[in-house]
């Protein structure tokens, strides 16, 4: 569940708003589970917008509650969860294709 101050990361471009997708903000308000306040910043922590956004909109990669980044095969599966079946599947066959390649690199 997304909640103040957790750390979010754009998964879709948002021209009108000259966003990009992988830009990061911090959620800073909640308007239900419908939509978030984010403040969007640079690296400089100078504020870049702040729009409500959606949850099919961003994936959570900080979380305020636990105070810890979110895995990446966590945030894998919030981004795949989104995608349709097929392009899910495209994915998976992607991490098998990994998985085979560089077996030495798989962590138990």
């Amino acid at each position: 569940m997304t909640e103040l101050g957790d750390v979010v990361e754009l998964i879709e471009h948002l021209p009108d708003r000259q966003l990009r997708a992988g830009v990061q903000g911090t959620i800073v308000h909640c308007h239900g589970e419908s939509a978030y306040e984010v403040e969007f910043t640079n690296d400089q922590g100078e504020t870049l917008e702040w729009l409500a956004v959606t949850p099919t909109q961003f994936m959570v990669v900080w979380q305020a509650r636990t105070q810890q980044w979110v895995p990446p095969a966590q945030q894998t599966a919030a981004l795949v969860d989104q995608l349709a079946p097929d392009l899910a599947k495209e994915v998976l066959d992607f991490a098998r294709f990994l998985k085979g390649r560089y077996p030495s690199l798989v962590t138990t």
